[in-house]
């Protein structure tokens, strides 16, 4: 039977997308490949947030063009939000490219392969006198709208004894902030229903599943145009409620949520459903007023920290974590130790500290008063310090003490122990046998060590 791989670039909304293909393809008798040497279709799922993924990419299929010139029978394909970006141009400097498919088209990749493979066999396999080589050169370029493309995100592929599983509840995004691709490259916002949601969880959750991580652009404000209020609970409150009620689901996250899509309902949630993870990413961006207005993340630095106090005053020991761009356009000094002095403040568990990178198509890039490269390399090295620091001193608390971690497998970096999360998402290594994967386990932590911890089974009487 055919193989394939596929790599994935980018956000776990990208790997979730990438299941899907993987499943449809396994569901049609293709099987996953090692290796690209062995593999009959490789693909890569792209990411264009920053310039950086869209340079791997490209790097990476450009390497794949050698392998194209010893086995022209393999399908090679870019799918995701760069193939929606560059659409048909990604074929200009690739030319052993077969497919290139947008983001709302992923339910149609298994047709495409099957139509790519077949093609390339008959011509390359059968020696017909009457083909050449140049009819290998037959590309499919997908990245057309697809009303109702939301409800085509289902099924996925586990692995053996899996815990953990991400759920797309929803597509695109509305907001439009101005350094952004995304609203370019995932359409608007569009939902799936509740009752679809439920059911795909419910499905996980019979196949061991333990976990589950509901995805979304801006996940927060998930069916605020297809989905009424009800007793005063936005859509997403009422759709935590709805997951939240399945039996045998432990826990239950969300990422990634917009500080706007906070309402007192969804706040109010974290102290009264004891499955929703004790943990919220909240992406900041900046702690400068003026440059989230650059911005348009349309709240204020005091909003943002008044949100955290919220949380943390209903759910106590909660995490937090955060993304943050330095070097956005026009960012002063005195802008960027506004955010520095902000996230000392708060003391977030883990950030992630971004260079600003300027993405075709979006106004931060014409803005002027781009900041140099040196500046942002600068400060970017500079925040990570700091956040390194927070993040050692949240790490440090937890020693001593017994936490739940839901075990996930064998560790990375040492096979020979396990490896879980926190519901503070915190990772955690410890000595145990192979029963223990997929359940929840008490440990005690007995060291910090940068962002993972370690520590010993706690015995049960």
């Amino acid at each position: 039977m055919p193989k394939f791989l596929i790599k994935t670039y980018g956000c776990q909304m990208n790997e979730r997308d990438s299941e899907q293909v993987a499943h449809s393809l396994i569901a049609r008798g293709y099987e996953r490949a090692e290796s690209e040497m062995e593999a009959d279709v490789i693909l890569l799922n792209t990411c264009s947030v920053r310039d950086m993924a869209d340079q791997k990419a490209l790097g990476k299929m450009g390497m794949l063009g050698h392998m194209a010139k010893d086995r022209p029978e393999v399908v090679f394909g870019f799918l995701g939000c760069m193939a929606q970006a560059r659409g048909a141009a990604l074929l200009k400097n690739l030319s052993h490219v077969d497919l290139v498919v947008g983001t709302q088209k992923f339910h149609r990749v298994a047709d495409y392969v099957e139509e790519l493979v077949k093609r390339k066999r008959v011509v390359a396999g059968v020696g017909n006198p009457g083909h050449s080589m140049d009819d290998l050169r037959f590309s499919i370029v997908d990245v057309e709208e697809e009303p109702g493309s939301q409800e085509t995100i289902r099924e996925q592929q586990l692995a053996p004894r899996q815990a953990t599983a991400f759920v797309s509840i929803m597509q695109g995004c509305n907001m439009h902030c101005t350094f952004c691709i995304v609203p370019r490259t995932r359409g608007a916002e569009r939902s799936r229903s509740i009752s679809e949601i439920v059911h795909e969880v419910r499905d996980l959750v019979a196949r061991g599943v333990k976990e589950v991580t509901l995805l979304g652009q801006i996940v927060n404000l998930y069916g605020r145009h297809e989905f009424p209020k009800r007793d005063g609970k936005t859509p997403f409150v009422q759709l935590l409620q709805a997951v939240h009620e399945i039996d045998g689901l432990e826990r239950l996250r969300f990422t990634s949520p917009h500080p706007i899509g906070f309402r007192e309902d969804l706040i109010e949630v974290f102290g009264r459903l004891p499955k929703l993870a004790e943990h919220v990413h909240l992406p900041l961006q900046s702690g400068s007023n003026k440059i989230l207005k650059a911005m348009h993340r349309t709240y204020t630095a005091e909003k943002y920290v008044n949100l955290v106090d919220c949380i943390r005053q209903v759910r106590d020991g909660t995490a937090i974590t955060t993304d943050i761009i330095v070097g956005f356009p026009g960012e002063t000094e005195s802008d960027y130790e506004q955010t520095r002095e902000l996230v000392r403040q708060i003391q977030f568990d883990n950030a992630f500290v971004f260079r600003y990178s300027p993405r075709r198509d979006t106004p931060a890039a014409e803005m002027s008063d781009q900041i140099d490269e040196s500046v942002k390399a600068e400060r970017n090295q500079d925040l990570l310090r700091i956040v390194n620091e927070s993040a050692r001193r949240a790490g440090e608390r937890l020693v001593g003490r017994d936490v739940e971690v839901l075990c996930q497998g064998p560790s990375k970096t040492n096979l020979a122990r396990l490896m879980g999360r926190t519901g503070t998402n915190k990772i955690v290594v410890f000595e145990g046998g192979d029963e223990l994967v997929g359940e929840i386990v008490d440990v005690r932590v007995q060291q910090a060590n940068g962002f993972s911890l370690y520590g010993t089974p706690v015995m049960q009487t």
